[in-house]
């Protein structure tokens, strides 16, 4: 079981975290902050490069914490979060991501939500300082406030798109 953890872990943290890096960077294919802060603009969020550089590090602080085992229900908290946001933009194209759709922010949520209930396994830094297992009751209070701020996030940062060829062709037809 410890092995199938630790590989758990050091697969989707090593994703998540890249996912980040890409956001904030122009590695592993990414395109910048401006190129981040674009993809959020597109999105429907306001924020600017803040936004893109919360959500980027975001990422990357809780895929490493998740690599290392550490701070496992926080950093699957943190993960929950930015992927809930995730699924709220691709909702609209369905479930699968062929389409686009929320599939694999899926998949992250629910895993990182299973992390955060089974504990990262003997072979983590969690492991090694003691904690060795965390309170039912934290695991899912981290899995809800998880959801809770990706929701609370999309409400607060996100804002109707309009089409700009709409408002001016309006504007002239008066």
């Amino acid at each position: 079981m410890d092995t199938g953890l630790l590989i758990l872990r050091l697969v989707v943290g090593l994703l998540i975290a890249g996912h980040g890096v890409q956001k904030v960077s122009f590695r592993l294919g990414g395109h910048g902050l401006a190129g981040g802060t674009e993809e959020f603009r597109r999105d429907g969020f306001r924020g600017g490069s803040l936004t893109a550089l919360a959500a980027g590090t975001g990422q990357i602080g809780s895929g490493l914490f998740l690599v290392f085992g550490a701070l496992t229900p926080m950093a699957a908290m943190v993960a929950i979060g930015v992927m809930t946001v995730a699924i709220t933009v691709k909702w609209r194209h369905g479930l699968w991501v062929q389409n686009d759709g929320y599939e694999y922010p899926l998949v992250l949520v629910v895993v990182t939500g299973a992390l955060s209930l089974t504990g990262p396994g003997r072979w983590s830094a969690d492991h090694a300082v003691g904690l060795n297992s965390y309170p039912v009751w934290l695991s899912v209070t981290a899995i809800a406030l998880g959801l809770a701020s990706g929701l609370l996030t999309r409400a607060i940062m996100h804002r109707p798109l309009t089409d700009e060829r709409t408002t001016v062709d309006a504007r002239t037809s008066d």
